[in-house]
């Protein structure tokens, strides 16, 4: 189409997924300049619910988000994670976004259709960023993988625990124990 171009801004691209219709039930994300569409299942929900109600024993409704757009380094990188915990001062950028600096805890729930499990660009971009605490929840697999102490695009500690183990978050941005029995599986 004439006059059309390649978006050269994250901006830009929402603008124009905004103006597509995605369907119901999907998210979409920008991956390294990569618009992805994924869908979204029950289970990722029950998961996302359930951390939520967690989260909320510890933290203020108003410092979780879900779903919101996350602005993140590297080359066009733009998420909505789950769920992510902002700091108790965030305050939203000029462009009505949350700052990646002020975002201490993110989790993403893998959905059926991701080809590789592995994070890859989306750790290195949250690592890069400086997220203390990264969990992906993997309910085809049955198990939550957490990444804290980030340096420069990786995090330094990885732990991986099975669907009923609980994963020992205490002295984090996050500050409790999460209990991971209620995940369902894909």
């Amino acid at each position: 189409m004439a006059g059309i171009g390649t978006p050269t801004t994250l901006d830009d691209w929402f603008a124009r997924l905004e103006a597509m219709p995605v369907p119901e039930g999907y998210k979409a994300e920008i991956i390294e300049g990569t618009v992805q569409l994924t869908s979204r299942r029950e289970s990722q929900w029950e998961i996302t619910a359930d951390l939520y109600e967690q989260l909320r024993t510890r933290h203020p409704r108003a410092r979780l988000k879900s779903g919101a757009r996350l602005d993140l380094p590297g080359p066009m990188n733009s998420y909505a994670p789950d769920l992510m915990l902002v700091a108790e001062e965030a305050e939203k950028d000029g462009r009505g976004l949350w700052r990646c600096a002020d975002v201490q805890f993110a989790a993403e729930v893998l959905p059926l259709d991701t080809v590789d499990p592995a994070p890859g660009p989306k750790q290195a971009a949250y690592a890069s960023a400086k997220v203390p605490l990264y969990l992906v929840v993997d309910p085809r697999q049955g198990k939550s993988h957490v990444y804290s102490k980030p340096k420069d695009d990786e995090y330094m500690v990885r732990e991986t625990v099975a669907f009923g183990t609980d994963l020992r978050l205490t002295g984090t941005a996050i500050d409790l124990i999460l209990k991971t029995h209620d995940f369902p599986r894909d």
